[in-house]
C-alpha cells in the first residue's frame, strides 16, 4: 500500500471496494478494445490504447457518503439548449405520475435552457437542478464542442449525493408502468438494459461487420478463433440505475481526461467505466425501438414498461411517419400512447396534493414504523414485477 505521504489524488480502488466475481456470461470485450482471454494473471478488461488499465479498475461499490442508512430516491433526466426536448421531459413527468411513482423527476439542465421552458417544467412538478457544462480537455478539441458538452455534462448527475439512488432516463423515454421497484435492487451495481448492434449506426463495429448481436448471440456465433473473446455486454445508456457519489464522479472525470473519444460518446465511455459493475436488466425496462424489427421474437410489446423513442423519426413530438420503419403499426401505437399521456390534463401537476415534491423522496423514518398507520396511505403497493 502507498503510505499517506504518496496518497494519490483519486482513490479509484480502496480496500473497502467489494470484488465482484465475473458473471457466468462470458465477460467479453468492448468493441474498441483488443481482446484477451481472462486468466488469473491478466485482468479481464483491456483499456483502450494509451489508457492505463488502472483507470478502469472500479471493481465494485465506491464507498460513498450513504453509509448513514438514509434513503432518498429520484428519477433524473437531462436537458440542454432551447430546442423541443422539454416536451419529452413534460411527457416523462406526466408518465411517471400516471404510473403512480413515489419519487419525483429531477431535471439536470445546462444554463442555456430558457426561462420559459424552465417555467413549464416547474409547473409540471419537476425539480430543476442547473449544472455547469463539462468542456473537452485540450487533447480532444477535434470533437464538435456542442456535441461533447451535451454528452459529457450529464456526468454531473453523479455529484447529487443528496440522493442515495437515482434512475436516469433520457428525455425521449416514456414510462408506461410503475418501475419504482428497480430502486430496491442491490446497491453497488450499475443496472441497465443491453443494447442491440443491428442498426446502421453500429456499422463501425466488429459486431455489425459479422452480423453478431448480443440480443441473439446464437443467430451468428462470435468467431472466437479469428476474433478472440466476444466483446463485453454493452448497455444502452438511455436508462440506468446508479448511486450518486463524489468519488465516482471524480474518477469518471479523471478517466474521461485520458480516454480517447469514441463514436458513441458517453455511452461507450460509461460502458468502459462500469464494465465490472454492470448488471443487465430485462429489456422491458428500456425498449429501444429497433428491437421491434430486429428482434421481434424477444419483444412482448404489451409487457413493455419503458419505451425509448430513439430510432430516427420516432420522437413522438416530431413524428411524421415518413422515415424508415416509422409507418409500422406498432410504432404508430406507441407514438399515440405517448401523446395520450402528454395531452392528458388530469396528469398535470396539482399543487395542493403534492405541495413539496422533495418531501416524497424520503423513505418513512423508522420512528414512524411504531406509530399507527394513517387512514390514507401514501405509499403505493409495490407492483408485481
Amino acid at each position: 500500500m502507498l503510505d499517506s505521504g504518496t496518497k494519490p489524488k483519486y482513490w479509484v480502488v480502496s480496500s473497502r471496494l467489494l470484488n465482484f466475481t465475473s458473471p457466468t456470461t462470458p465477460l467479453c470485450h468492448h468493441h474498441h478494445h483488443h481482446s484477451v482471454t481472462p486468466t488469473k494473471e491478466t485482468p479481464p478488461q483491456m483499456a483502450p490504447p494509451g489508457v492505463p488499465a488502472s483507470a478502469f479498475s472500479v471493481t465494485g461499490k465506491v464507498s460513498g457518503p450513504n453509509t448513514t442508512g438514509y434513503s432518498k430516491r429520484a428519477y433524473i433526466t437531462f436537458l440542454a439548449g432551447n430546442g423541443d426536448y422539454w416536451k419529452g421531459v413534460v411527457g416523462l413527468a406526466k408518465g411517471l405520475r400516471k404510473a403512480k411513482s413515489a419519487y419525483p423527476l429531477v431535471v439536470a439542465m445546462l444554463p442555456d435552457v430558457p426561462e420559459d421552458h424552465r417555467e413549464i417544467l416547474r409547473s409540471q412538478g419537476c425539480i430543476l437542478h442547473e449544472i455547469e457544462p463539462i468542456y473537452p480537455p485540450e487533447n480532444q478539441i477535434q470533437f464538435a464542442m456542442a456535441y461533447y458538452v451535451i454528452n459529457y455534462s450529464k456526468l454531473r448527475i453523479w455529484t447529487m449525493e443528496e440522493y442515495s439512488k437515482m434512475m436516469y432516463l433520457d428525455a425521449d423515454i416514456q414510462v408506461f408502468d410503475n418501475i419504482d421497484h428497480l430502486f430496491d435492487m442491490a446497491d453497488g451495481y450499475f443496472y441497465a438494459v443491453m443494447d442491440c448492434f443491428c442498426e446502421k449506426t453500429w456499422s463501425h463495429s466488429p459486431q455489425y461487420s459479422i452480423g453478431y448481436c448480443q440480443q441473439c448471440p446464437d443467430r451468428v456465433k462470435w468467431p472466437v478463433e479469428s476474433m478472440g473473446s466476444p466483446p463485453p455486454l454493452y448497455f444502452n445508456a438511455g436508462m440506468f440505475v446508479f448511486e450518486p457519489s463524489r468519488l465516482t464522479y471524480e474518477s469518471l472525470l479523471e478517466t474521461l481526461r485520458i480516454t480517447p473519444p469514441t463514436p458513441f460518446a458517453e455511452q461507450d465511455f460509461l460502458n468502459m467505466f462500469f464494465e465490472k459493475m454492470y448488471k443487465p436488466i430485462p429489456l422491458v425496462y428500456n425498449l429501444v425501438l429497433a428491437m421491434l424489427w430486429r428482434h421481434p421474437e424477444n419483444v412482448e410489446v404489451e409487457k413493455v414498461k419503458v419505451v425509448h423513442y430513439c430510432a430516427a423519426g420516432s420522437k413522438p413530438w416530431r413524428y411524421t411517419g415518413k422515415e424508415a420503419n416509422m409507418d409500422r403499426e406498432d410504432i404508430k401505437i406507441l407514438v399515440a400512447k405517448w401523446w395520450d399521456i402528454y395531452n392528458d390534463e388530469s396528469l398535470d401537476f396539482k399543487i395542493k396534493e403534492d405541495a413539496d415534491p422533495e418531501a416524497e423522496t424520503f423513505s418513512r423514518p423508522s420512528i414512524m414504523a411504531s406509530m399507527p398507520e394513517p387512514t390514507v396511505s401514501y405509499i403505493p403497493a409495490p407492483s408485481a414485477a
